[in-house]
């Protein structure tokens, strides 16, 4: 045999394993998107309540806390579509406030992570027997965001100019989170897609810290004007809250929204409705006609 055909061969050989190699790692892919497309088997880790029985209230309250606790400690459908829970990266956030007597600033939030949802504490979690939209009480001893900014604009009276790194510390965060959703069928199960998320926020105290303001023009005025921020913190979140309020709600609702596609409504609330019984027939073959594209 010439050494070109052995050649050939081994040739022939390598592109062979490696073809199989590839098509076992699309198969393996193509597996995987299956199983995580939703769950149907209620988790082992997840407590179930009945929502028309006494106690509900205590017992969605522990429920939705093991579900974050799990969050935390990772799910992995959710990690590697979403991310790790904490520290999470969150979407860039365009900001502007046009004549207001504390601010007028406009800024672009890019390359935000958000740390302290690990330490979240459920105090009490409402479902709505009319609607089943959800009013959830939560609380962070500490929430920091890190990130890069662009900003124009004044605050305090202060005219801003400038970009860099900058992060906002939260303490003692208290969350009324105000949850609407439309159920919707999939696989014989019943879903919550979340339809709009609202905040109110409670705090004692805020810490920031913006870096090049001014465009590094003056050190020393960029010092003493991150301090003034600090010193006169409650003006300053008035004038930065629309902008934390949108990225809280922003984070809850792209957390609520990868984790209840993934996980049916029935495991958390066992005696939940069917959008059909709920809805009457027509708006919900409505809702399940565009369950199939994993309504957002």
């Amino acid at each position: 045999m010439s050494s070109s055909t052995r050649h050939g061969r081994r040739s022939f050989g390598l592109c062979s394993g490696l073809i199989a190699i590839l098509c076992l790692n699309e198969i393996a892919l193509d597996v995987m998107v299956a199983a995580v497309a939703y769950y149907t088997e209620k988790p082992s880790w997840l407590p179930s309540c009945r929502i028309y029985e006494p106690g509900f209230t205590k017992c969605s309250t522990n429920s939705v806390q093991k579900l974050l606790d799990q969050m935390n400690s990772g799910i992995p459908e959710v990690v590697e579509s979403f991310g790790p829970f904490d520290p999470m990266r969150v979407r860039d956030i365009v900001f502007k406030q046009d004549n207001n007597e504390v601010a007028t600033i406009r800024a672009n939030l890019t390359e935000l992570v958000v740390k302290g949802f690990a330490k979240t504490k459920v105090k009490e979690s409402r479902v709505s027997k009319k609607d089943f939209s959800w009013q959830t009480k939560i609380y962070l001893p500490k929430m920091r965001l890190d990130g890069k900014y662009q900003m124009a604009g004044r605050i305090l009276l202060i005219p801003l100019s400038g970009s860099g790194n900058i992060f906002i510390e939260i303490e003692d965060l208290d969350i009324l989170l105000i949850t609407k959703t439309q159920l919707y069928e999939k696989g014989g199960f019943t879903f919550d897609n979340v339809t709009s998320v609202r905040v109110q926020l409670k705090l004692s105290r805020v810490h920031t810290e913006l870096d090049n303001l001014f465009n590094g023009r003056s050190p020393e005025v960029e010092r003493s004007t991150n301090q003034f921020f600090n010193d006169n913190w409650r003006d300053f979140y008035e004038a930065l809250k629309p902008l934390i309020v949108e990225t809280v709600e922003n984070i809850l609702y792209d957390v609520m929204s990868k984790v209840f596609h993934l996980i049916p409504a029935n495991f958390f609330v066992e005696d939940i409705p069917t959008p059909q019984e709920l809805y009457g027939s027509k708006l919900a073959a409505g809702s399940d006609s565009g369950s199939n594209s994993m309504p957002n």
